[in-house]
């Protein structure tokens, strides 16, 4: 494809978006490809990150470990952890399925046990997987079929008598028992099963502690777990969110401010570029950024930094507009820095369609430039349905910044 005309931006050279020379040398030795970092929690990068693959084996994604929803809270409220459902998902999303075992393994990890079964029905039903004995068990090969046996009988041991298995995701059973083996620390479980099923990228979560998000209302109603806030198991909030902290309970919502682990610093300084993300606003990407120390580290690393919104409806943006939700995420960065940083080292452009009616609340260029911020417009939504955005135009675009 040959470069947009008017797609040409200024960041210490001239870069022509796309560049097909670039993504033709990326598509030949992805394995080299670049250290693309995202900020990202749930399901609206998986899309994306499915299609990188061809491009990079070394994207980066760092991921909330917060949700409080559906089986992740079954898995949370029983054994006091972080969310895996995320993780799992992207490390999916990742794996290359070209190699032989993965399509299998793909298929156990999405696999979910029924939800209209008798509790009992579903524990005879795990052990069988356990066992070794269910058809996508018996499919996967060695030696990865014993590890997963392994994680799920030690799972079955710590289960409660009570714990309800219905619409269980059987890859988030697995990564939890591979949290209790190794001493309550995820990161040890996901280089397992990431070297096994040849994921291509690193997945990591932004933190290892057990919190939750508390979001607070301009119309004073708090609202405690991020289930509240999505608009997925609640009704949509009908007011802006004034204030977005962590807190180490759900009963007692004292804000807490942990620190970003040294691990997860680094793999922000190695990147090439970073990418704010579409996906829920606060829930998926601002979430990321509350660890203390992650505005520093972003400000730290000198490579190009790009916000990419939501096309279409999301329950957390109600009451803002383009510009205000780029002053939020600026926001949020200085908030989590050791110091205040100049907007050019936390943000350098917004990448949007050409098409502003899709981004609610407005768009206005001029206002977003006059925060320090360059806005790139490129025709980026979906032709099927431009609520969506096309993750391999963006792709391209992205690849050729770096």
């Amino acid at each position: 494809m040959p470069p947009d005309s008017t797609q040409k931006i200024h960041i210490r050279r001239t870069i022509s978006l796309p560049d097909p020379v670039k993504l033709s040398r990326y598509l030949k030795v992805p394995e080299f490809g670049p250290r693309i970092l995202f900020f990202s929690g749930g399901t609206a990068l998986n899309p994306l990150s499915r299609a990188l693959v061809r491009f990079t084996h070394n994207s980066i994604h760092l991921v909330t470990p917060f949700d409080s929803g559906g089986s992740s809270a079954k898995l949370r409220n029983a054994f006091k952890m972080p969310a895996v459902g995320d993780m799992r998902s992207r490390l999916m999303a990742l794996a290359d399925q070209s190699v032989k075992g993965n399509p299998e393994i793909y298929s156990l990890f999405t696999y979910r046990l029924p939800k209209d079964e008798d509790n009992q029905k579903l524990k005879a039903l795990l052990m069988r997987m356990a066992d070794g004995h269910h058809p996508l068990v018996r499919s996967v090969h060695d030696p990865m079929r014993k590890i997963i046996c392994s994680h799920l009988t030690a799972f079955a041991g710590k289960m409660p008598d009570d714990f309800d298995l219905k619409g269980a995701s059987v890859g988030n059973l697995i990564l939890a028992a591979g949290y209790f083996n190794h001493n309550r620390q995820i990161d040890p479980v996901i280089f397992l099963f990431s070297k096994l099923a040849e994921v291509r990228g690193t997945v990591r979560p932004v933190m290892n502690k057990h919190l939750h998000l508390i979001s607070k209302l301009e119309n004073g109603r708090v609202l405690l777990g991020q289930h509240e806030l999505t608009g997925k198991e609640r009704a949509p909030i009908d007011s802006p969110v004034r204030e977005f902290y962590l807190s180490g309970s759900l009963s007692a919502p004292v804000p807490i401010y942990p620190r970003l682990k040294e691990k997860v610093r680094r793999l922000i300084h190695d990147a090439e570029l970073i990418c704010y993300p579409m996906g829920s606003f606060y829930s998926s990407l601002m979430a990321n950024l509350l660890p203390r120390g992650a505005g520093s580290a972003i400000a730290g690393n000198e490579c190009p930094k790009v916000y990419i919104p939501n096309t279409g409806h999301d329950p957390e943006q109600v009451g803002t507009s383009l510009k205000q939700r780029v002053q939020i995420l600026l926001e949020h960065l200085n908030r989590s820095a050791e110091k205040k940083c100049r907007t050019r080292d936390l943000l350098n452009f917004v990448l949007l369609d050409q098409n502003h009616a899709l981004y609610e609340g407005g768009v206005d260029i001029e206002g977003i430039e006059s925060l320090g911020v360059k806005v790139i417009q490129a025709p980026i939504a979906a032709m099927q349905n431009q609520s969506f955005l096309d993750e391999n135009k963006i792709i391209e675009r992205l690849l050729s910044m770096v």
